[in-house]
């Protein structure tokens, strides 16, 4: 193992799939196989606990990997929804068409397809809402797992902060 100026390209990444970042799944399983606790040795700086600074990253990636997993499943349950959508359009475009067929008179095939045409149009609305919600509610949850892990990490920071003054 070649040794470099950044104790942290010190590690072995052998066995680190850097592929595995595509699978939020299994994003956090790979930094498990970096050993981490040789950082601090190699990354020493007065006052400062390396220790600390090397879990916390870890929560931190943590976080990031459960975020990845919420918006994973947020997009799968949206595709699922589409599929859905698509069916139920098919089913009504073909119950459309026969009643449009069923009706009498040429104008009164062409009542029945504005009838129908605004039923899409409203159905259509609806599902553009309910997907869009969706979509708003994932990146949310997303976004307060990050927001959360955000602030835990200023207050870890803070209180190493006050530690190493009161050491002085």
């Amino acid at each position: 193992m070649a040794v470099s100026g950044n104790p942290f390209l010190n590690g072995d990444f052998s066995k680190f799939d850097f592929a595995a970042f595509m699978d939020p799944s299994k994003f956090a399983e790979q930094w498990e196989k970096v050993d981490f606790t040789a950082v601090p040795e190699q990354f020493k700086v007065p006052g400062v606990d390396a220790q600390t600074l090397v879990q916390a990253q870890k929560r931190n990636i943590e976080a990031v990997a459960s975020a990845n997993k919420v918006a994973l499943e947020g997009a799968q349950a949206v595709i699922r929804r589409q599929a859905e959508i698509v069916r139920q359009g098919i089913e009504e475009a073909s119950k459309a068409f026969t009643e449009v067929n069923a009706a009498g008179t040429p104008q009164d095939k062409l009542a029945k397809q504005l009838e129908l045409s605004k039923q899409a149009y409203e159905a259509a609305l609806a599902n553009l809402r309910e997907l869009s919600e969706m979509v708003a509610k994932s990146n949310g949850e997303a976004t307060d797992l990050l927001t959360k892990r955000v602030s835990e990490t200023f207050g870890e920071f803070t209180s190493e902060v006050k530690k190493t003054a009161k050491k002085k």
